[in-house]
């Protein structure tokens, strides 16, 4: 029986699935904004889909603490939903009070971090761990 010290399949799963949840959402509330502008119930689209968007936001938070703590997972991933939670709030905040000129650019920045977070998260385990290996080979003494 060995001991596993690297992270869990389970727990990498969950933050995978939440970060492409609210990649999915953020796209998503692209779409209604359109709507938003074209239709009758764009607003009540766009209104839903943002407190999705948000639960989808906090299930990522929750899901990088779940990672760090019971599988081991690097604590990174915490400060990077918990800077999207932030992100998400303003974005609320911007749309309740009708400030479009802010609100459309950080949903764009939103969308463009959360994609590459993603990335990250998707892409990045097999190359960390082969980037990881490296770094140990380069600190042994010769």
């Amino acid at each position: 029986m060995s001991v596993q010290t690297t992270t869990t399949p389970r727990a990498t799963g969950f933050v995978q699935v939440s970060i492409a949840l609210q990649t999915l959402t953020i796209f998503l509330q692209a779409i209604s904004a359109g709507l938003l502008l074209s239709t009758s119930y764009g607003e009540t689209l766009h209104s839903v889909g943002a407190r999705v968007m948000y639960g989808a936001t906090m299930l990522y938070v929750i899901a990088a603490i779940v990672a760090w703590k019971r599988g081991g997972a690097s604590p990174r991933p915490i400060l990077y939903s918990s800077v999207f939670l932030v992100l998400a709030s303003a974005q609320v905040v911007l749309g309740v009070t009708h400030q479009p000129a802010l609100h459309v650019p950080l949903g764009v920045l939103m969308f463009g971090l959360s994609v590459l977070d993603l990335g990250r998260v998707l892409f990045g385990a097999a190359s960390g761990a082969a980037g990881s290996s490296v770094r140990r080979d380069a600190e042994l003494p010769v």
